[in-house]
């Protein structure tokens, strides 16, 4: 059976059939490191590390293109224009690439702890002008933007009047109808130099206080959010490449605006596969400031936040995200999360009893053949869950089935050598290259047992007796640097204190 995958495009699940086989390029947006990586971030970023993975084991030579936007990401929908980088580092007193870096190494921070793989390429917006202003020009050139005092826009009734007679109208991908948006779309800065409500911005002039600028043919200016994804997709996976991903929240506008200006400049429909993951609610709500429910990562590795009863390791997480489909809702809360967490340490325990004890194969081959089909089944399948749409939750569902058997075996429910020696090898194989090699699951990090432990829990004592004082400064300072060094401590209600890596 052959990967199927649900494209956003034509909304339906299609086989996958890459351009160049075995070559496969993905684009996936990237963070806008104007802030630290929260909940609703790791959902896309474990989602697109499991289809690499899975590609990968499939034999596939990907390139995975994931970029970080670093300037601009200038909104046209549903908020004022600004320029969130310039805007945050001013709040924070830094320079904007000071801002931009100290953010970036918190993400690769969470990434690794996550466990993802790294991207093949990792471009930035900003080490990316010189090709943004050329697709820029290109686009104006072929009639389908124009420049007003300094600024450039994209025309977009002008590409959905030409582009509709071809198939490919604007709103393609997100369903929407362009009469629709214009009834719609809000009044935002600069509304009046457009020619119409839905153009949205190729590139801005820069405001004098504005920090980020660059020099181009139409003065000093930044670029639009869109046009960073198209220029760095296209010059590192060509005109058309195989799948372009990110959060539903991304169909529009930012995907549908990609389509557009990429198919001007390039004269082709930039991706084949369109894959969007679904959001995360935070106990039946959508995540937003408003609800002063957005959790950072930090926050959770280290339970440091009001909704958090306690801090969940960066394998919980994962786990927790893989246990849903990619394009269901996913409802976070405690609860659920903490049922995850016990549920994840099931599942690794008995997986790992599996891979260190060969005492079930020394034993006489006298297996069941009823329970050995019953594996070779419940193996197979796993395939196929994943071919049809990275079903991740029923290989879970699979997995936790060949857990029961494994304990059983271990507790002595099942007589050793009741499960054949091809069989239990098979188990052995597939369990490891799911959980291990496609789920990018692992052991939960644990703080180096003897003389580390031991100066740890010292330093706790001392704290302890600090706070027993009322000798706050030291109390808390042992607190903080411990935090400055990744060890997050956590008070507990009965008094003690637990620790863990951050």
């Amino acid at each position: 059976m052959s990967l199927k995958i649900y494209n956003s495009l034509t909304r339906q699940k299609e086989l996958f059939t890459p351009l160049h086989a075995p070559f496969v390029g993905m684009y996936v947006c990237g963070p806008t490191v104007s802030g630290e990586s929260h909940l609703g971030h790791a959902r896309p970023f474990i989602t697109f590390d499991v289809l690499y993975r899975y590609l990968l084991n499939l034999g596939y030579r990907v390139r995975y293109v994931r970029n970080i936007t670093d300037a601009g990401h200038f909104e046209e929908e549903g908020r004022e224009a600004e320029d969130k980088i310039s805007k945050k580092a001013t709040l924070e007193k830094l320079e904007p690439m000071e801002l931009v870096h100290k953010y970036t190494r918190l993400y690769h921070s969470a990434m690794a702890q996550f466990n993802n793989l790294p991207p093949s390429i990792e471009p930035t917006a900003t080490g990316h002008i010189v090709e943004q202003i050329e697709m820029i020009k290109h686009i104006l050139s072929e009639g389908y933007a124009y420049e007003v005092n300094g600024s450039v826009y994209f025309d977009v009734e002008k590409y959905h009047q030409d582009f509709s007679a071809k198939g490919q109208p604007y709103g393609i991908l997100s369903g929407r109808i362009l009469d629709e948006q214009l009834e719609s779309t809000r009044a935002l800065d600069n509304q009046d130099e457009k020619r119409n409500k839905s153009d949205f911005a190729l590139w801005k002039k820069a405001p004098p206080e504005h920090i980020m600028r660059w020099q181009s043919p139409w003065g000093d200016g930044f670029p639009g959010w869109h046009i960073e994804c198209s220029a760095m997709s296209s010059k590192y996976l060509g005109a058309e490449f195989d799948i372009h991903g990110g959060g539903m929240d991304l169909q529009f506008p930012h995907h549908e605006c990609e389509i557009a200006q990429s198919t001007v400049a390039n004269q082709v429909m930039p991706a084949r596969y369109w894959i969007h993951n679904n959001m995360i609610t935070i106990n039946g709500k959508k995540m937003g400031k408003s609800y002063n429910n957005v959790i950072k990562l930090s926050e959770l590795f280290s339970g440091n936040h009001p909704l958090l009863e306690q801090a969940y390791s960066p394998a919980a997480i994962r786990f927790f995200i893989l246990q849903s489909h990619y394009r269901g809702t996913l409802d976070f809360s405690n609860e659920a999360l903490q049922a995850a967490e016990k549920a994840f340490k099931r599942l690794w325990e008995a997986y790992q009893w599996l891979m260190k004890s060969n005492s079930p194969l020394q034993h006489k081959d006298v297996s069941d053949a009823a329970l050995d089909q019953k594996i070779r089944t419940l193996l197979d399948e796993m395939d196929e869950f994943m071919n049809d749409d990275l079903n991740t939750a029923k290989v879970l569902a699979n997995l936790f089935e060949l857990a029961t058997l494994i304990n059983s075996l271990k507790d002595g429910h099942l007589p050793a050598g009741s499960i054949g020696t091809a069989a239990l090898t098979a188990m052995q194989q597939q369990m490891k290259r799911y959980m291990e090699d496609i789920f990018g699951l692992q052991q939960e990090q644990e703080l180096g047992g003897g003389k580390l432990d031991g100066v740890l829990q010292l330093l706790i004592d001392i704290r302890k007796d600090a706070k027993a004082k009322k000798d706050f400064v030291t109390s808390d300072k042992i607190r903080e640097e411990l935090s400055r060094l990744g060890v997050q401590l956590k008070d507990e209600k009965d008094g003690g204190v637990s620790y863990q890596l951050s």
